[in-house]
């Protein structure tokens, strides 16, 4: 399919007026109004705004928002070969890309996005590189501490010379549960197991939290919201009974040392893309940055501190290419909605409001400024996120506290772009660790302040969850 920029347009509905009305939000109590109007919100077709993109196809999350201009349109495209070329070790005739590891998880960034996409947890044992890792740590006092052997993240992947940490394998425990109108449905529990450790064992009392790679859009419009506009909808108290007490968590910005509000990553950990952008080089691949400069081993892991590096004296990534990675991911289009007029889709849309979802999966925002990317700037979008951490309960606990965020807590994921994972990524795993086979699956494991979200969604009939379904599908 061709793309091209969406101008804007007006939608309207079949008697010809035009559809501007919100919805009202009903809170968590689980009923549907059946006189809640169906009515198109101006703009909604649009997700990124002025910058969405016309594609619906396999490469829909890849294309340059519209509206760069000058150098930035051309270092879009040098940002876009840092992010799929693969690395590798050092010492290279490739300078720009050698440093790989020593250890690693992936060799390019679009190993775990594979077309800007959603990573998914292994097909099958041995697997690598299909965009799940493991994050461990122990919890004491309240804060997380690094494996002695093995830091905070497990490396499965090596250079020549250097033993790989340790590999996974999961186990899922398939439940039973039922739907109101006795439909039975079924439920995958995870159970990971590490083996084939390398530098010592751990603890009994070792955590692990599994993270599945986001995909890789709309994220300069996430840096842009402006921060009040998010913290206006943090309710630590529930002081509106509504039982949702998102918050914000704080978390450090590694260039200034300042305590900043965290936007990215699963449990909001990083504040902004460059950070984010820098973390996963060092975490994921073993590329030095000058935001972290040191390689990922351990004291004990002699052989990964004896191996070469790629430092040419401005790290493995320079400050200049690392800007122009940001600036890719900072750029990548949103796609239009699809069927977002269709009756089922709009009577689907009436039900996420009535149960509850945009407590936590606030529709809509306007972006403030952006300070180095006009086009971002002044776009009212559609991500259906708060950007906050929830707590989702024990079904979906790791147990693994992240700066503010604890064990049972989780950033709200954007919503857009859920409906073409399929087609881009070519699964339908959802949730942090891919254990959500569809997004039924996906609905059915919120608990905590979700519950009564949740419980919602198992009383509607089945032409009811069909329409809901539509609606996130239309994503």
């Amino acid at each position: 399919m061709n793309y091209e920029p969406i101008s804007f347009w007006y939608i309207r509905t079949k008697a010809g007026a035009l559809a501007l009305a919100l919805f009202v939000f009903i809170g968590l109590s689980g009923c549907r109004d059946a006189d809640a109007p169906l009515l198109i919100e101006e703009g909604e077709q649009l997700p990124g705004g002025q910058v969405s993109i016309n594609d619906i196809g396999p490469n829909a999350f890849g294309h340059q928002a519209p509206g760069l201009t000058g150098l930035a349109e051309l270092e879009f495209f040098v940002g876009n070969s840092f992010f799929n070329q693969n690395w590798v070790g050092s010492p290279a005739s490739t300078t720009a890309r050698d440093g790989l590891g020593p250890l690693f998880n992936a060799r390019a960034c679009s190993a775990c996005h594979f077309k800007d996409g959603r990573g998914r947890p292994p097909a099958h044992p041995g697997e690598k590189g299909a965009g799940l890792l493991l994050r461990i740590g122990y919890e004491e006092g309240g804060e997380l501490i690094a494996d002695p052997h093995y830091g905070l993240q497990l490396q499965d992947q090596a250079i020549g010379g250097v033993p790989v940490e340790a590999n996974y394998v999961i186990n899922y425990v398939e439940e039973t549960g039922y739907y109101a109108d006795g439909t039975a449905y079924h439920l995958r529990r995870p159970e990971y197991i590490i083996q084939n450790t390398e530098y010592g064992d751990f603890r009994s009392d070792l955590l692990i939290s599994p993270r599945v790679a986001n995909q890789v859009i709309g994220l300069g419009l996430l840096e842009a919201i402006p921060e009040e506009a998010l913290l206006s909808y943090e309710d630590p108290g529930d002081y509106d009974g509504d039982g949702v007490s998102g918050r914000a968590n704080w978390v450090p910005e590694v260039a200034t040392g300042k305590t900043v509000m965290g936007r990215f990553g699963w449990k909001a950990n990083q504040p902004d893309l460059r950070q984010q952008s820098a973390a996963a080089f060092i975490g994921d691949m073993g590329i030095t940055t000058s935001i972290f400069p040191n390689d990922n081993c351990t004291s004990t892991q002699m052989d990964c501190q004896a191996a070469p590096n790629g430092d040419d004296g401005e790290h493995e990534i320079s400050n200049d290419d690392l800007r122009k990675v940001v600036l890719y991911v900072s750029t990548l289009a949103v796609p239009v909605r699809r069927q977002y007029d269709q009756p089922e889709v709009i009577r689907g849309k009436r039900l996420f409001h009535n149960i509850g979802c945009t407590a936590c999966h606030v529709p809509t925002f306007k972006t403030g400024q952006h300070p180095t990317i006009d086009a971002l700037s002044d776009q009212k979008i559609w991500p259906y996120t708060d950007l906050l951490l929830h707590d989702m309960g024990p079904g979906l606990a790791d147990g693994m506290p992240d700066f503010e965020a604890d064990g049972n807590e989780w950033r709200t994921p954007p919503l857009w772009g859920i409906g073409l994972f399929q087609t881009v990524s070519g699964h339908t795993n959802y949730l942090h660790d891919g254990r959500a086979r569809n997004l039924a699956e996906a609905v059915l494991w919120h608990d905590g302040e979700a519950f009564n979200s949740r419980e919602g969604f198992r009383k509607l009939s089945k032409s009811e969850r069909d329409d809901l379904l539509a609606f996130l599908n239309s994503l």
